[in-house]
């Protein structure tokens, strides 16, 4: 890569719930306090994304006071009817995120696609615009908002906070198509962390810089070609 690539936006909504896997038990579903880093490259993968790269969440930047509320809610049972389950989901969310793309390396097919100016371009113009699908927070029915902003700027609740730590967190998982070693290859794998905010900040560590790692399955990489991805043809552009 000859340049940063990097992107800042900010992205809010009434809710969020960045669900924790181990307290799904029952069917209740309890969020975390910051949003997971997969959480926010699902953000920015609705705003835009291609198989050519992959988005790496650098720092997000809690700009709202911490805090939650639960809801009564009826989920469908999967023998049938309903049950009655409680959602604890955070309030009133707003975060300041920086991020950057990099080459997807385990596409060698899709090298011709690889022009940092276009995708740094599109990526801008589509935060510009709100992106390209629907945006949510953790969950679908968390609808949320994007709009450019410049990290940093503006007042967060927890400017004066000098460190909060949030203990072991689940980080994001890694599919086969983003493989960073032979381990992960051809593997769906889990990664944890601890996240620690400092004056509202957390720096996210890359996903093989995890201090935890649980492969959970074998998975096979989606192959893309001249059949299904438009690549360089999509913006006018010739092959």
């Amino acid at each position: 890569m000859q340049h940063p690539n990097i992107v800042e936006f900010e992205v809010y909504g009434p809710y969020a719930l960045f669900s924790d896997p181990l307290m799904r038990v029952g069917g209740e579903k309890n969020s975390y306090q910051v949003p997971t880093y997969e959480a926010l490259k699902g953000v920015l993968s609705s705003v835009y994304w291609k198989p050519t790269i992959i988005w790496y969440i650098d720092e997000v930047r809690i700009m709202n006071r911490i805090q939650t509320e639960v809801k009564s809610i009826r989920p469908i049972k999967y023998n049938g009817g309903n049950d009655l389950a409680y959602y604890t989901y955070m309030k009133d969310c707003r975060y300041q995120v920086r991020a950057h793309f990099e080459w997807n390396l385990n596409r060698p097919e899709l090298a011709g696609d690889r022009n940092e100016n276009k995708h740094h371009e599109i990526a801008k113009k589509m935060i510009r615009r709100g992106g390209r699908r629907d945006v949510f927070l953790g969950t679908r029915e968390c609808q949320a908002y994007v709009e450019p902003c410049v990290f940093g700027e503006g007042e967060s609740y927890y400017d004066d906070l000098p460190q909060l730590s949030f203990g072991v967190m689940y980080h994001g998982m890694t599919y086969a198509d983003e493989a960073y070693s032979e381990e992960t290859a051809g593997k769906m794998t889990v990664n944890l962390w601890r996240p620690v905010m400092e004056r509202g900040i957390i720096k996210f560590v890359r996903p093989e810089n995890c201090p935890m790692h649980k492969p959970i399955k074998d998975m096979r990489m989606k192959v893309f070609g001249d059949g299904n991805f438009s690549g360089l043809c999509e913006y006018g552009e010739v092959t």
